[in-house]
């Protein structure tokens, strides 16, 4: 079975420093990996790498079977590889639902649908299993809500194939990270 996402031979130098040397990752559809390594082992540059930050001085990548050369985080979401970082980039002070829409909203003789806006925001919730007032302000809401926002966000900007998440228990407690992981696993069913 041929890997959704192949990464071969890749390395990464920065000025006095080998961040990473001859990385060989696959991964296929449905698969859910943690790449894991003390301060300093290059888990951030191979994210960066994968998501087009930055490039790789060697190796090659293939997504869905096809050369992949990634030039920035818009070209890796249009191809459906989606981040969701440690520090959520998300507006607190807007509603939950304006930030898993935002920029995306609908609209109705020209202008935002709210009530269309926050149905569409819960059914996407609804289907990671997550039953929040859309209408409430996300920083009103837990670290672990805003984190479901962003994978929600994430998954709805990209129809991700891949979703990158970016030590996504650091700041969780232990419920709140089974919650995650329930998330997780009915997203790779």
């Amino acid at each position: 079975m041929q890997p959704l996402l192949s990464m071969r031979g890749i390395s990464k130098a920065f000025p006095g420093v080998q961040a990473v040397t001859e990385v060989d990752f696959d991964l296929h559809a449905g698969e859910i990996h943690a790449v894991v390594g003390e301060n300093g082992a290059g888990k951030s540059t191979l994210i960066r790498i994968l998501t087009g930050v930055e490039r790789p001085d060697a190796g090659e990548m293939t997504f869905a079977g096809e050369h992949y050369e990634v030039h920035s985080p818009q070209q890796a979401q249009r191809q459906g590889i989606s981040t969701v970082y440690q520090e959520v980039n998300l507006c607190p002070n807007l509603s939950v639902a304006e930030n898993i829409l935002i920029g995306r909203a609908p609209r109705r003789f020209g202008r935002i649908d709210w009530r269309a806006m926050n149905a569409k925001a819960a059914a996407i919730l609804a289907d990671l299993d997550i039953d929040v007032d859309v209408t409430r302000t996300l920083g009103s809401y837990s670290v672990a809500i805003q984190q479901m926002a962003a994978i929600a966000r994430s998954l709805e900007i990209a129809s991700a194939k891949i979703l990158i998440l970016d030590e996504p228990t650091s700041s969780l407690d232990t419920h709140e990270t089974d919650q995650l992981f329930a998330v997780m696993r009915k997203l790779r069913a």
